[in-house]
């Protein structure tokens, strides 16, 4: 019997990119608020979901350095388990309920593109980088603290696709106004053979669930983010009109299932 959660799949299955859940995650975070062009936002959106008038082209531009573990020790093999992430997420409603959808996504490590894939994110690969906090004091540190700087960008195929960054000015005091909306998605797999190619087995707008969820040391600050326009890539369609606060902060949580909401190929 052949095992696995994810392919290859072999006997012993110890080659499967992704391991079945749970899945815990910790990460620094740079997040930068801003607003693009709200037609953009309206055609990257899937069927039943619509722009939130209300939010007028709102979105967030996130960096992640994650640190990731399962239930087999993962965190102490920091080669296959630790990795970066860049995505932004705009503002719209499904159902009348305000929510974040995810049109774009890089990551830096195969693993996280299957387990992202299972969920419905749709990630591909890329470099992102962003400035990390050391405790020994430095002028490297980038302690958190106010006037402390910070940078971060995404490049793929040897492009930059965003840069950001980011000067603390105050703590924030609850996080829960500022990030409060779920993640929905769309988890998409075609088919190769030509009589179905335009019917794909799996079409699902699902929401991202997350177990435990910690928002910690959140510190806002003033911010500039660039998206420019690269050979290859549609991600230019959502660059800034209008740049708001620009956040940094700690967050965890544990994936152990997911909700679709929506099936389209049914």
């Amino acid at each position: 019997m052949l095992h696995g959660f994810s392919v290859p799949l072999t006997p012993q299955g110890n080659s499967a990119l992704a391991s079945p859940p749970p899945w815990h995650y910790s990460s620094d975070c740079l997040a930068i608020e801003y607003w693009a062009d709200p037609a953009a936002i309206a055609a990257l959106l899937p069927p039943g979901v619509t722009p939130d008038e209300k939010s007028r082209g709102r979105a967030f531009f996130w960096f992640l350095d994650w640190q990731f573990t399962g239930s087999n020790d993962e965190v102490t093999d920091p080669a296959r388990y630790q990795y970066r992430e860049a995505f932004v997420l705009v503002e719209a409603v499904f159902e009348r309920t305000p929510i974040n959808y995810c049109p774009y996504i890089f990551v830096d490590n195969d693993a996280a593109i299957a387990r992202g894939w299972a969920q419905g994110f749709p990630k591909k690969y890329g470099s992102i980088y962003q400035t990390r906090t050391f405790c020994a004091p430095s002028a490297a540190a980038a302690p958190l603290a106010k006037g402390s700087r910070f940078g971060a960008s995404v490049a793929a195929h040897g492009e930059r696709l965003a840069t950001a960054r980011l000067q603390l000015e105050e703590k924030v005091a609850d996080p829960a106004k500022v990030f409060n909306r779920p993640t929905v998605m769309r988890r998409y797999f075609p088919q190769l053979a030509a009589a179905r190619q335009t019917t794909p087995p799996v079409d699902e707008l699902t929401m991202s669930l997350t177990d435990n969820l910690a928002i910690v040391e959140v510190w806002a600050g003033t911010a500039e983010l660039t998206i420019p326009e690269v050979r290859g890539e549609d991600m230019h369609s959502l660059a800034p009109l209008r740049i708001g606060r620009g956040f940094r902060l700690g967050m965890s949580y544990s994936v152990t299932d997911l909700r679709i909401l929506k099936n389209y190929a049914a």
